[in-house]
């Protein structure tokens, strides 16, 4: 296979591992060293796929649609982007519902030893909408609450709000430019290094 073959393998059997609970898949796609920092998790890849475990066990088992995948590649290190829609049925207020996440995943991997590996993965969320998995179902959400949460992951951050929890605030998304630059720049910049 070519090293783009390979890449884009990594990648996807990391993606399946996650979606089919074949963890050993998943946890062999990424460096011992390896860094994640997603809605949920701040950790290595380790932590990411115990932490996926444990999510699926309690029965959250979210869906991630991938798109083709595109790669920039610089000898022994690349930074790949995966479009995804991330789809789960939750309750929402008591409504059984459908959330839908759109997101780019951003993945610098790197060659050691002849192998491929995941050695950092972000998310960068663009958009994310809930609607009622039952039609006529109707769905009542607090939308003065709903509008303290950043519109990118407006509905995902609602969500976790509504289990107890704070969702962090600094994730990377479109509607803070800035910050999704600086982690192209970062990436870019360690991929030439």
């Amino acid at each position: 296979m070519s090293d783009v073959d390979e890449i884009t393998q990594l990648v996807l059997r990391e993606r399946q591992g996650r979606d089919r609970g074949w963890w050993d898949q998943m946890k062999a796609c990424f460096h011992p060293e390896s860094e994640v920092f997603l809605s949920w998790i701040h950790g290595t890849g380790y932590e990411f796929t115990e932490g996926s475990r444990k999510m699926s066990e309690s029965g959250f088992r979210p869906v991630h649609r991938a798109s083709p995948p595109v790669i920039h590649q610089h000898g022994d290190r690349a930074v790949l982007e995966l479009p995804l829609v991330i789809d789960a049925r939750i309750p929402f207020n008591g409504v059984e519902t459908d959330l839908s996440s759109h997101t780019r995943m951003v993945y610098q991997v790197e060659r050691s030893d002849g192998e491929w590996k995941i050695k950092v993965l972000n998310a960068i969320y663009e958009k994310d909408m809930v609607s009622p998995a039952m039609p006529g179902t109707t769905l009542v959400v607090d939308l003065e609450l709903l509008k303290t949460f950043r519109p990118s992951y407006r509905f995902v951050a609602y969500h976790i709000s509504l289990g107890g929890r704070k969702m962090v605030d600094d994730l990377y998304g479109d509607d803070q430019p800035e910050g999704v630059k600086a982690l192209y720049d970062k990436a870019f910049a360690w991929m030439r290094a």
